[in-house]
């Protein structure tokens, strides 16, 4: 299965389990938001599966996230890589700081 096959079922599920008409936008974004906080205790215990989990959830919560908001993920991902991909930069503490 692609990601957009995958993409498809992933909101055929949630509409079965009446996340759209149930939720709301900032009620998925608090589900992220929890994701992520897994995501980073996983890193924290270096847990491979259970980053990969996470990983996975939170891809979950955010194409749910963006059928809600009436985008296209692909779309969002091309336009921040056309901004991204001219930025200037460094790394400072292991993060990357825009100039």
């Amino acid at each position: 299965m692609d990601y957009f096959e995958l993409e498809a079922c992933i909101i055929g599920w949630a509409k079965e389990k009446r996340i759209f008409l149930e939720s709301n936008p900032m009620k998925q974004s608090y589900k992220t938001l929890e994701e992520v906080t897994e995501l980073i205790n996983a890193i924290y215990d270096r847990d491979k599966n259970d980053i990969k989990d996470a990983l996975g959830d939170i891809m979950v919560t955010l194409i749910i996230q963006a059928e809600m908001q009436g985008v296209n993920l692909e779309d969002c991902m091309t336009d921040v890589y056309k901004i991204i991909s001219k930025r200037k930069g460094k790394m400072i503490n292991g993060l990357f700081v825009k100039d």
